[in-house]
């Protein structure tokens, strides 16, 4: 049989089958391609070699877009990556795409510490924590993107997470947090330089002089107040959001950032307390104390971390010990009033200088009432059951307040007790009893008007107040009636019946010897306050007034040799008073003179 044609060679060879690409490697394909070409228009031109020359920086303001795109371009080959690797890892696609992703991985390095470095500002920790929310919650990673409008900083916060999260995810997470590390923690170095904190040892503290002291306390408590509110706050929240995903990366980065700084924050406040002070010192112990008690909800959220508990405990540790130290400085201080030991009685019965030294102090604990209520310790003080009037009823009812503040009240009431105890000891330094009485009115008078005038008000109660105003009018009362009893009850006449007229002058002389020698044994007394002073006098001369009048007019004295002193002039006479000037009493001879109403002062000045 003939053939009609011959084979084509072509035909006679076997065809080769296109070789087989899985939907996995066509999508690698596709997201090298679209890798490639960013990488060529932003990293460098030449593939083939596995190092990069940045062209331009891909998160400039102005390529901000771009960049955001590289990252979606080379998360999706990760993705791609992944897939093939599961049908196909022997692929030699792979070796490429590789190449790709090292490629971006160290373009992101230095994408990651330009962005850092660049926006100190506006990555600065206390700009951070002023931006973000007030109810910042570490517990729950709140994002400070979420909480502030579109802008330049939320832009750099957006750049940084979306860095981290692709080089973490691509196995960069050692070389991304060290960058994180490094740059963040030269940040917080600086920080505390310019805060001006000075971290000393406990020998170098206990050797400083008190000015000194008070200089480093006053640093401190300007400098903790910035890190816990605002660094160290910002710093966790920055950690929180740019490791969002990585909770342990996270609690890694601020950790190693914070820790040392924040330990070596709460080491000094046990250094001081355990320094030896005077009492006087007290208020900026204090003011430390209030400072981290009022800062504790913040440490606590703050440092919530497990690596951070030392934090938690070193500022715990300061609260204890600085609240052992000012226990025994109020210990101490009271102690100090009952061993006052001055043996001198202050002239003219004026408030005594212990009086003024103790209300000064006292006043100024006051001030710190709440504080004091988390610091004093319970103790059963023996105050007088009637101490604060009707207001210990409701004490015991438990209406005034809770008992921390009841212990603030309890302990405040029962120094100045102390106080009031060691002044009526020094009453009795006095021969004379009527000054006795004056001194303790006025030194009384002076405690409550610092109570008045303070926030011992709040603390002691109105009952208080009104309790003590009704000892200071009986002291005054007893003053009265010792100093000047003689004299008013020398012209005192309950019996209706005239006496004969020489009994009657025999009375007056006696009126007129009475009221020279009271004023001439008073001229050095004083009544510090102004008020008190003339509400006395007021008293004194009414009393005085009313007595005279009544005998002079019954007796009907005008033209007796006997009247030296007219009724409606006594008030005169007592003007100078109380103000320890020493000025005798210097009578007008007879009560027809024109001038027989002149005081003191005009006598004087007429000599």
């Amino acid at each position: 049989m003939m053939l009609l044609f011959k084979p084509s060679s072509t035909l006679g060879r076997r065809l080769k089958p296109r070789p087989y690409q899985s939907f996995s490697e066509s999508l690698l394909m596709d997201s090298i391609e679209a890798a490639e070409t960013l990488t060529r228009k932003w990293i460098s031109p030449d593939l083939s070699s596995s190092s990069s020359c940045s062209l331009s920086s891909i998160f400039s303001t102005e390529n901000r877009v771009e960049g955001r795109r590289f990252i979606e371009v080379i998360n999706s080959l990760q993705y791609a990556i992944q897939g093939v690797v599961l049908v196909n890892p022997e692929s030699p696609k792979l070796t490429r795409a590789h190449n790709l992703v090292t490629i971006a991985m160290k373009q992101l390095e230095k994408e990651f510490y330009r962005i850092l470095k660049s926006n100190r500002r506006n990555l600065d920790p206390e700009s951070i924590s002023v931006r973000s929310s007030p109810s910042f919650n570490a517990r729950n990673k709140v994002s400070i993107y979420s909480q502030v409008p579109k802008s330049e900083e939320a832009d750099v916060m957006t750049d940084l997470k979306m860095i981290s999260d692709c080089m973490i995810s691509s196995g960069y997470e050692n070389e991304c947090i060290k960058i994180y590390k490094k740059i963040r923690g030269s940040i917080m170095v600086e920080a505390l330089s310019n805060l001006g904190f000075e971290n000393l040892s406990f020998g170098k503290i206990q050797k400083l002089d008190w000015d000194s002291m008070e200089k480093n306390i006053k640093k401190w408590l300007e400098a903790t107040k910035v890190l816990i509110a605002n660094l160290f706050e910002g710093e966790r929240i920055l950690c929180d959001h740019v490791f969002s995903p990585s909770v342990s990366v996270a609690e890694s980065c601020f950790t190693e950032i914070t820790l040392d700084s924040a330990l070596t924050l709460f080491i000094f406040p046990v250094s001081v307390a355990r320094c030896k002070k005077t009492v006087e010192k007290i208020f900026l112990t204090l003011d430390i104390y209030q400072m981290i008690s009022q800062l504790m909800p913040q440490i606590e959220e703050i440092f919530s971390y497990d690596s951070t508990s030392a934090v938690r405990l070193q500022a715990a540790d300061s609260l204890k010990n600085l609240g052992e130290e000012i226990n025994s400085m109020v210990a101490e201080f009271e102690a100090s009033i009952t061993k006052e030991s001055s043996k001198s009685p202050i002239p003219g019965g004026g408030v005594h200088q212990l009086t003024r030294y103790v209300m000064n102090f006292i006043v100024f604990l006051a001030d710190y009432n709440d504080c004091l209520a988390g610091v004093l310790t319970e103790s059963t003080l023996p105050l007088p059951e009637d101490y604060f009037g009707n207001n210990d009823e409701d004490n015991k009812d438990g209406e005034t307040g809770s008992s921390s503040s009841s212990t603030v009240t309890t302990r405040i009431a029962w120094l100045i007790l102390v106080l009031l105890c060691k002044i009526d000891t020094k009453s009795r330094m006095y021969n004379d009893m009527a000054l006795s009485y004056l001194f303790l009115a006025n030194n009384l008078h002076y405690v409550i008007s610092k109570v008045r005038t303070s926030n011992l008000r709040v603390v002691l109660g109105e009952e208080w107040v009104s309790n003590h105003e009704g000892k200071v009018t009986q002291y005054l009362e007893k003053y009265e009636k010792i100093a000047w009893g003689e004299v008013i009850t020398s012209l005192s006449d309950s019996n209706k019946e005239m006496l004969e007229e020489n009994v009657a002058k025999e009375r007056l002389k006696r009126f007129n010897e009475a009221f020279e020698e009271a004023f001439q044994k008073q001229s050095e007394w004083v009544v510090p306050d102004s008020k008190l002073r003339e509400d006395l006098k007021d008293s004194v001369t009414k009393k005085l007034t009313t007595v005279a009048t009544s005998f002079y007019e019954k007796y009907h004295v005008e033209n007796w040799e006997e009247v030296r002193f007219a009724p409606e002039d006594l008030g005169n006479y007592l003007s100078d008073l109380f103000l320890g000037t020493g000025r005798s009493c210097i009578i007008v001879p007879s009560l027809k003179s024109s001038d027989s109403g002149r005081s003191l002062k005009d006598s004087e000045s007429g000599r």
